[in-house]
């Protein structure tokens, strides 16, 4: 299969406690740190923040060209992308997301079986799907801005 794109970033340093992130083109350029809840100082980023972000934008890519697609009309729409880094008994660490949908200018039934379709197209959740527990909450109101 040949790829569309290829993202390519360098982490140097220590890694998630004391690294250094940056893609080969320079827009992301930035330290990395643990979060005081992991003992860290914070003050900077850390992975599940970055892996979040970049899940919420491709979902939320997934949604509007699902709802494209379907001739469904989303007025306004937000995915909130929340991943979890969990201890296990063992000693290793694992992940876990919650991913949270609001729309407007459909009823519930259509944004659930948007946010579905999403789930089954995006990318991010094609890649983790099977490794990471994952839940797909959605909810409907006015104009969210």
């Amino acid at each position: 299969m040949s790829a569309r794109y290829t993202g390519v970033a360098v982490s140097t340093g220590d890694g998630r406690a004391a690294g250094h992130a940056r893609t080969d083109d320079g827009l992301l350029d930035l330290d990395l740190v643990l979060p005081p809840e992991m003992g860290g100082p914070g003050g900077a980023t850390n992975p599940e923040q970055l892996f979040a972000a970049g899940w919420a934008s491709c979902f939320h890519s997934a949604l509007k060209t699902v709802a494209a697609r379907t001739g469904r009309l989303i007025v306004d729409s937000v995915v909130v992308a929340a991943v979890q880094l969990h201890s296990t008994a063992d000693g290793r660490l694992t992940l876990s997301a919650a991913l949270h949908v609001d729309v407007s200018g459909v009823g519930q039934v259509a944004a659930e079986e948007l946010a579905l379709a999403a789930h089954a197209t995006c990318p991010y959740s094609v890649a983790t799907r099977g490794n990471v527990p994952v839940s797909v909450t959605v909810r409907v109101g006015e104009r969210l801005q």
